[in-house]
């Protein structure tokens, strides 16, 4: 006993001594510190007066803990658009400047998580333990920081990587009306992205609760959330979170890109992002502009997708590859936002309405999309197969709209139209079904060569999945070289023509040997 209170004694003069030292080297000091004083609130933003040396997007602390950016510097007050709930803020109440810009966590520890736009987590799994932050606010690489787009980034959609390719570092906007499956493309495309060593980034803007949870909830089950950051704004939130949404989660995803990674982003949607910029400029009285829109309209989005790019390969030659999605309004793409985003962006998929009616999935309108980088961007198997493709395509589809006039058809038209009729049927491909470049360049040469031909087009399903499986068995060698780029040779092209044949034939008789047996 007498010797744990030696101990204890001791232990406690050297606190005391410590203590001592410290008071002793202590030298008090007055520091500054600027007070504002709120003068109104509205829904989502304040104004406040004071902090007379508070700077453009600088971070204000309200009391309560609730943050905000500043927005607005006016000779007697400055704006503030809030990132947390109001309610309890009221006129005079205190207002601090913290001297820094708004800021977000960054690093691998991110990854598999879903949080807001603050980096705070929504995911009930705990604190994220991140290994930095960085402004959310950052300045676009230059033009001689940046390579040349070459590198493909497989959707896993027949249409898209073979009529529309996108490549990694691009910016390719898909549009279209509600309801047409913009967001099942994006989707696709994440899970597509397993084993391919690309981190994926989807930023939901304004979006209902449920759908986020069922789109987190379908990333799970196809095992996509491993590789994936879920950044959410939702509907309910402030519309000043969901104006910094998409420049967060670009943040985030740059962290990645100059590591020397390949990342893809999906802002969901930048219509709701355009719609709460002006919800808080209206309010904040800046001036309106076309569609109330505020004159800068433009510039919030080209200082966001102009992030997107590839790198040199002496900055670690990451890439960041932009799927901005914005919806159109009665199939208007020459509407204000929709013209905006697209003359930023390097192409588009355009999903019809249209065609999503008559179960035509995914309904891409391939007439009025484009990719400006091309077949830069393709495979070599792809080139070969789909190169006169898209063009034949969309003359049967011009075809088929004159054809309906008309009650005598030449035999040429006729069989141009049945070819086109097969080539869509092709084209379709259920949600959740990424395919393998070497199974979707099997199937374009099987319907490009004629092989559907002889079969009905409730038949082409089953005939693509046996050749699908055929090409992959007897075929190993072959699948390995599209996959890795080489270009299809004659030889290539006739040895799968000849395995699809066999695989549709057997189809044919498949019925008949069925009937005899039984």
């Amino acid at each position: 006993m007498a010797e744990d209170n030696t101990t204890l004694k001791s232990f406690l003069d050297d606190i005391f001594t410590l203590f001592d030292g410290v008071l002793e080297n202590h030298r008090p000091e007055l520091k500054s510190r600027e007070v504002g004083t709120v003068n109104y609130i509205g829904q989502g933003i304040a104004r406040v007066d004071g902090l007379p040396g508070v700077r453009s997007e600088e971070l204000v602390r309200f009391s309560g803990d609730v943050y905000g950016m500043v927005f607005n510097i006016d000779v007697s007050e400055i704006g503030v658009i809030l990132f947390g709930e109001s309610d309890e803020l009221k006129a005079g109440s205190e207002v601090r400047s913290t001297g820094r810009v708004l800021d977000v966590p960054v690093g691998d520890a991110l990854i598999g998580r879903f949080v807001d736009p603050m980096g705070r987590p929504l995911d009930n799994l705990g604190h994220v333990h991140t290994s930095g932050r960085r402004p959310v606010e950052r300045q676009a690489p230059e033009i001689m920081d940046r390579s040349p787009v070459t590198v493909p980034l497989q959707t896993g959609l027949k249409v898209v990587d073979a009529l529309i390719p996108v490549g990694r570092g691009q910016r390719e906007l898909i549009l279209g009306d509600r309801q047409t499956g913009k967001t099942a493309i994006a989707l696709d495309t994440m899970i597509n992205q397993k084993d391919k060593d690309v981190i994926c980034i989807y930023c939901a803007i304004g979006r209902r609760s449920s759908s986020v949870a069922k789109l987190i909830n379908d990333l799970r089950k196809h095992g996509a959330m491993s590789y994936s950051i879920v950044v959410v704004a939702e509907g309910e939130s402030p519309p000043g979170l969901q104006f910094i949404a998409p420049y967060a989660a670009t943040t985030m995803a740059e962290y990645f890109m100059e590591q020397g990674r390949d990342v893809l982003i999906i802002y969901d949607d930048l219509t709701r992002h355009a719609r709460a910029y002006r919800e808080v400029s209206l309010l904040l009285r800046r001036p309106p502009g076309r569609e109330a829109f505020p004159g800068d309209i433009f510039y919030i989005h080209s200082r966001l997708l102009e992030r997107a790019t590839h790198l040199r390969e002496e900055l670690g030659g990451g890439s960041l590859t932009a799927l901005p999605i914005v919806e159109t309004e009665a199939q208007n793409i020459s509407a204000y936002i929709p013209t905006n985003i697209i003359s930023i962006t390097d192409g588009q998929i355009y999903l019809s309405p249209d065609l999503f009616q008559k179960g035509i999935l995914p309904a891409v309108d391939v007439g009025k999309s484009v990719s400006r980088v091309g077949g830069k961007t393709q495979l070599a198997a792809y080139r070969a197969v789909a190169g006169d493709l898209r063009l034949s395509y969309s003359q049967f589809e011009e075809l088929e709209t004159f054809s309906r006039f008309g009650t005598r058809l030449d035999e040429e038209t006729r069989k141009t139209l049945d070819r086109g009729r097969r080539v869509r049927e092709v084209l379709k491909q259920s949600q959740y079904e990424p395919m393998p470049v070497p199974e979707q360049a099997a199937v374009l040469v099987a319907v490009t060569g004629g092989i559907f031909d002889q079969i009905s087009l409730d038949q082409i399903a089953g005939a693509e999945q046996l050749i699908r499986k055929a090409v992959t068995t007897q075929l190993p060698d072959l699948c390995a070289r599209i996959q890795s780029g080489d270009k299809l040779s004659d030889e290539d092209r006739n040895a799968v023509l000849s395995i699809a044949g066999e695989a549709v034939e057997k189809m044919i008789h498949a019925p008949i040997v069925d009937g005899l047996i039984g």
